[in-house]
Order: structure tokens, then sequence, then C-alpha cells
């Protein structure tokens, strides 16, 4: 029988990653009222979110090959800890150029949480157990997306954007106290078994999930940055809101099914998932002006993608063994660099084809992420002796 999991230290990463997702998305929802109150442009109001990434960007990778001698526990009460204190200097700065060094320090907070997020969730739990755990502690992400971020919007709006990152600062102190009483501590692991980066990167698999990294999440975010024009043709822009909220709750879906399942079937999950997220984007581009057809390409989508960083996070545990969390730092600069190219590479779609070339750059993209899981599992059969697994 399964040894029941520690859902109480679960949940609280699950938390964590909520604040995480939150606090980077949040100033999209609030940049005009952000704009008038630092009195700046709404242009110059949204470089908070891009600050916000390029601290992540440059700081996962130094922070966790710097400060693997640390116990985890510790180090992860230093990210929440670097949350709290950014998070509430975001709600208390009267200066613009205060709040971005806020959001570039909130960054890089984000940067080694999601380093650790993974790791030190399959560590708490049996081998058979390690998936279901990770999507346990990644379940705060499509909560955030589908909730959080709406709901700190809202409140944003109502009464005072610095009331909202005022309370995601008093909930990561919460979340600091709770991982403290619950979690149990993980040692770092001996001077003798740290890799440097370059070992670690080629160590068999790591390079293959940062590809599939790579592929899915600019295509995810070629389509999630410029939805609303992607909408236009079935008429659906003003609905855009709508949409994106069937979008989490697929994601929901999709999680949960990740976690019930990923333990005994991870490279079927994987090629299931990139199958479905072909099928969204051949709908999209076959049936551009249907809502219906637009809807259920959402569904698609979300069920595809909702599970995706448990996936990927779960093939790096298992390929990179004691390097786990030096691997997922990589992992980390992948997802980002695939943000800021989903924005880069959408915009320039856009303004030379139009977005009936946003379909065709996702099957594309979709394509080599297909090729690269099915050759691992060749290697796999190569290696073993019978299919990968």
């Amino acid at each position: 029988m399964s040894a029941r999991l520690p859902l109480v230290p679960l949940f609280t990463l699950s938390l964590a990653a909520f604040v995480t997702i939150v606090t980077e998305a949040l100033p999209a929802g609030l940049l005009i009222p952000m704009a008038q109150d630092l009195q700046v442009s709404v242009a110059a109001a949204g470089q908070s979110v891009s600050t916000f990434a390029i601290g992540s960007l440059l700081a996962a990778i130094p922070l966790m090959a710097l400060l693997q001698g640390i116990p985890r526990r510790r180090l992860l009460l230093f990210a929440l800890a670097g949350f709290t204190a950014a998070n509430a200097a975001t709600a208390l700065v009267s200066h613009y150029s205060l709040m971005l060094v806020a959001r570039i320090l909130a960054g890089m907070a984000a940067g080694l949480l999601w380093a650790l997020l993974a790791g030190y969730a399959a560590a708490m739990v049996p081998p058979e157990q390690k998936g279901k755990a990770i999507a346990m502690a990644m379940a705060g992400t499509p909560l955030a997306l589908a909730f959080g971020v709406p709901l700190g919007t809202l409140v944003g709006n109502v009464i005072g954007w610095r009331l909202s990152f005022a309370a995601l600062s008093g909930l990561s102190l919460l979340l600091m106290l709770l991982l403290r009483l619950t979690a149990p501590q993980q040692p770092a692991d001996p001077a003798q078994q740290r890799l440097p980066l370059r070992q670690v990167l080629i160590l068999p698999g790591v390079a293959r999930v940062l590809m599939l990294v790579l592929c899915v999440v600019l295509a995810h975010n070629i389509l999630y940055t410029f939805i609303v024009p992607f909408l236009q043709p079935a008429g659906l822009a003003p609905c855009a809101d709508a949409i994106l909220l069937m979008f989490g709750i697929s994601s929901l879906i999709s999680i949960v099914i990740t976690g019930w399942w990923v333990d005994r079937y991870l490279q079927p999950m994987l090629l299931i998932s990139i199958l479905l997220f072909m099928a969204a984007a051949l709908l999209l581009q076959l049936f551009s002006t249907s809502a219906m057809a637009i809807g259920l390409a959402v569904m698609l989508w979300g069920l595809a993608f909702g599970g995706a960083a448990t996936l990927f996070q779960t093939a790096m545990v298992e390929h990179a063994g004691n390097a786990v969390d030096v691997a997922q730092s990589m992992l980390v600069t992948v997802w980002n660099l695939a943000i800021a190219g989903g924005g880069i590479l959408g915009g320039a779609l856009l303004h030379s084809v139009g977005v009936s070339g946003f379909a065709p750059a996702l099957l594309l993209l979709l394509t080599v992420a297909l090729w690269t899981i099915w050759r691992g599992r060749k290697r796999a059969a190569s290696a073993y002796g019978h299919p990968g697994s």
C-alpha cells in the first residue's frame, strides 16, 4: 500500500507556487492604477512584468549554483522571505525606479523557488510517488492563473493596487511559518557529489527535457500572449477573460489527471500532451471563425498545458539524480527564455503575416517536441533493451 502523502507541506509548496505566479502576473491587470499612482505611462508600468522576468531569468542558475551547500528548507524560507520583502516594498514605495528594483528582487526569489520546488517535493515521498508530489506542489500554478490573478486584479482595482501586493507579502510570511513548522529538513548534497553546470547539462536526458520545455512553452506563450487578436476572426475578442477562464479550468483538470497517472505513465502522458496541443493548433488554423471550434481548441490547449510543468519537472527529477536542483534552475531559465521568446516571436508573426501564421508556428514547434520525445524513447529502448518508460 502506498504511503500517505505529506499533505500540509505539499499544500504549502503549492501556495508558494501560487504566490509566485500571482506576483509575476498581477501588474498586467493593474497597469492603469499603478501608472496613475506612480505618475508614469502605462507602457512604463508594464515594465514591472519584464523586470520580474529578467530577475528570474538571470538569477536562477547562478543562485542555485552558489547556494548548493545550504539545506533546502532554509533556501525555500530564504526565497519566501524574498517575496515577503519584495511585495511589501512594491506596496510601499512611491518612486517608480524603486518599484522596479523590488520587482527584480521578486523575480530573483522566484528563480530560486522554482529551482527548488520540484526536487523538494519529490524528496518528501517514496520514489513511486514523486510525480504525484510534484503535481500537488505545482497545483498552485493553474489556480493562480485561473483565480488568483483575476481576484487580485479585482481587489486592486476596487480598493487599491498596493493592498494586493501587501496581501501577497502577508501570505508569503504565513507560508514561511507553515513551511518551518511542517516541512522536513533536507540537507544539501555533499560537496564531492555536486556537479558543475556543464556536467549537469550533459547528463542523459537533461538536454532533451530542456528542448521540450523550450518548444512547448514557446508555443504556449505565442498563443497566450496574443490570445485577443487570435480571437478576433471568431468575434470572441470581447470574451477573452471568459476564454482564459475556460483555459484555466481545463488546466486544473489536466493537473489532477497528471498527478494521478504521472508516476506510471510519464512518457505516454508527454506524448498525449503534445498531441492534444497539436490538435488544438489544427482546430485554430482550420476553423478560426467558429466560436464552437475555438472553445474546443482552448479546452484541448488547457488539457495539454495544465500538467506540462509537472511532466517536465518529473522528467527532470528522473534524469538529473542528485543534481536535480541545478538542473531545475536550468529548466527555470529556459522556461523564462521561452516566455520572452513567445512575446518576441508572436509579435513578429503578428506584424508580418498576421494571426494566420500562429498555428503553423505552433505546429512546427510541437513537431520538434514530439520528435524529441520519440528520440528519447528510442534511446531508452536501445540502452535498456526495452521501450523507454
